[in-house]
């Protein structure tokens, strides 16, 4: 099996080509910084251009994990390299008759749920607070409408914390509970980037990747069904005086002027 892995140089792209490879998968790594190589490919993928898109040739899946992978980032860098750039992605897929495409979508997507009790799945209405939020929500939208119309198979990936190097969990992580509750172990991206690459599928799904943490509220049924990903590792949230109140304070400022609001409380011509 052969698989190109874009954004093959951040973190979660590392992980995702060393996962591939263990699994004897034959992996093309594309990134604008990626070392020259037989199975590599250096390219600016924001801007379409025939010469890498005849890269995705002869390719059976493409996991697309490039982007601005700020969640402060502001909108002419999304627009670049998150909506531009994942279209351009889409299209040479789609050109090169690309069977599957997994899409690195992510947690920000159902972020406005932070401070509720709700249970989150695939179906639950999307409720983004910030501008990366909503280029990854379109792009779900987009490969989801590009599948339907091509026959290609696509999921979207929501993708949960998975932080750089050992990633370890624990209180010092970013959005206090909710960020541990969703922390997202390098075994388990192992497992979830195998599988959605290999497992048999065909058609389109929206499937939450996290950890088996307490309190954790993203359904993982559907991927459980569509994948066969079944996590193994888990977290308890731990929260220091300082986590608990900044937990405190980040819900007042939430209570009080929602991101992102599509009712804003202090009138709607604003």
């Amino acid at each position: 099996m052969r698989v190109l892995v874009t954004g093959s140089t951040g973190n979660l792209g590392r992980k995702a080509v060393t996962a591939l490879r263990e699994a004897d998968v034959d992996v093309v790594e594309t990134a604008a910084d990626v070392p020259h190589g037989p199975d590599a490919l250096r390219a600016d993928l924001s801007s379409f251009d025939p010469t890498w898109a005849s890269a995705f040739r002869g390719v059976d899946a493409v996991l697309h994990l490039a982007a601005d992978r700020r969640p402060e980032a502001p909108w002419d860098s999304l627009q670049r390299l998150n909506l531009d750039l994942s279209m351009n992605v889409l299209r040479a897929a789609e050109e090169a008759h690309v069977r599957r495409f997994a899409f690195a979508s992510s947690n920000w997507v159902l972020g406005g749920y932070r401070f509720t009790d709700e249970r989150l799945t695939a179906t639950t209405t999307p409720r983004p607070v910030n501008p990366y939020g909503v280029s990854k929500l379109v792009i779900e939208r987009v490969g989801l409408a590009t599948a339907a119309r091509t026959g290609m198979s696509f999921l979207a990936l929501r993708i949960g914390y998975c932080q750089p190097g050992d990633n370890l969990p624990g209180p010092d992580m970013l959005y206090g509970r909710w960020g541990q509750e969703m922390w997202l172990s390098n075994q388990d991206w192992a497992q979830a980037v195998r599988k959605a690459c290999t497992s048999p599928f065909e058609g389109s799904a929206v499937l939450h990747l996290m950890s088996d943490n307490t309190g954790m509220r993203w359904d993982l049924t559907d991927s459980t069904r569509v994948i066969g990903y079944r996590p193994e590792s888990r977290h308890t949230p731990r929260l220091t005086l300082t986590g608990r109140l900044r937990d405190v304070a980040a819900q007042l400022r939430d209570g009080l002027v929602q991101p992102m609001t599509p009712e804003p409380r202090f009138g709607g011509g604003w």
